[in-house]
């Protein structure tokens, strides 16, 4: 063990048996959470009449706290459990009991140099002879969000930071239309490439951590401050970025105040137009687009949205119309909008006209 005594016997005995499992487990990740502890290995057994048994078992193992994720540590125990299995089918690196002194230590000097430089540095090449080995923690992220026609990408890291080799034929071809404003059906028809590889697109670049996925920006959405706003009256280096950002003209900053004071009046029943008419964001050198932008990627706003439930009282108010089946209170206007072909304005006045139609916003 590195280091010494970590996990005592009674844990050991506790799991002995899934730390050198049957055999059919053998050769694939365990990972079990005991006693404070969460312990993953990869078990491994390695058959040859030269042994006591005809087999020697193995397993190495990496302990974590038992509230830790330890997904992203899988691949290294994996690859290091095989290079020791293939040294030790080499010569005997493990199972050989004539060991000079100095080959006793080899194991445990190398295991704390991999415990050492994975902690610090998530990384490590070890060298033993010949034979040199990287590792490398990467961090699994997880599962990106579903993305659907009406959901904005909208960039959150600088593109020229990608060469455009680094990307697939799709994605070159989607990029130009992602500005954090078109929708994805939009750029679906602008970039004449198939609605679901356009997804996909998407959904991969949500998983890298280059785009974020954002509702549609209409001056007819209402949007409610969150309690992250405070964050906004404290870090000095966030409001100098929130200002350049929302800037109208480049070098020619708005101030904080009118900022601040666009973030507080959105309220619950107040759209952006609302607000526009009584601020009038271009004098005061406000883009309001972008300051709703920013606002939801950093969580300082939230959009609300609407929800059309078609009340069903009695037989004549049961839905008739396709436009009436789309109102069951679970699909946003932004959703119908997109399913449909209708303009917000039009969704609205079906929505006005129609007695048995009622809307939610949350």
């Amino acid at each position: 063990q590195v280091p010494e005594e970590y996990v005592t016997k009674e844990i050991f005995d506790a799991v002995s048996v899934y730390i050198i499992p049957k055999p059919q487990l053998q050769r694939s990740i365990l990972t079990v959470n005991v006693l404070g502890y969460k312990i993953t290995g990869f078990p491994v057994r390695i058959d040859n009449t030269k042994y006591a048994r005809n087999a020697y078992y193995f397993n190495l193992c990496f302990v974590c706290d038992a509230w830790a994720r330890t997904v992203q540590y899988e691949p290294v125990v994996k690859k290091l459990s095989e290079y020791l299995m293939t040294m030790e089918q080499e010569s005997g690196f493990l199972s050989n009991e004539n060991k000079s002194e100095s080959e006793k230590v080899r194991l445990s000097t190398m295991l704390k140099q991999i415990l050492e430089d994975l902690n610090s540095h998530r990384m490590t090449t070890v060298i033993e002879g010949t034979t040199t080995m990287h590792l490398k923690v990467v961090k699994v992220a997880s599962d990106p969000p579903h993305v659907s026609d009406h959901h904005v990408p909208l960039f959150i890291m600088d593109q020229n930071m990608y060469r455009e080799q680094q990307w697939d034929l799709t994605t070159q071809q989607v990029l130009p239309y992602i500005d954090g404003f078109n929708h994805v059906a939009k750029i679906a028809a602008e970039a004449d490439v198939e609605n679901n590889l356009v997804k996909s697109c998407v959904q991969n670049l949500v998983y890298y951590g280059a785009v974020k996925l954002i509702p549609i920006f209409q001056y007819c959405n209402v949007y409610v401050a969150t309690p992250e706003l405070k964050h906004l009256a404290g870090g000095k280096k966030f409001q100098e970025e929130c200002l350049l950002y929302v800037s109208k003209i480049e070098g020619n900053l708005p101030n904080l105040r009118d900022v601040f004071m666009m973030y507080c009046n959105m309220t619950h029943g107040t759209t952006l137009r609302d607000l526009c008419v009584r601020f009038n964001p271009q004098a005061l050198r406000i883009d309001e687009r972008k300051l709703v932008q920013f606002g939801l990627l950093h969580k300082l706003i939230r959009r609300v949205h609407k929800y059309p439930v078609y009340v069903e009282g009695n037989r004549h108010l049961s839905p008739t119309t396709p436009l009436q089946r789309e109102f069951s209170g679970l699909a946003s206007s932004d959703e119908i909008c997109c399913s449909t072909g209708l303009s917000s304005q039009q969704l609205d006045e079906e929505i006005e006209y129609d007695p048995g139609v009622t809307v939610i916003w949350k």
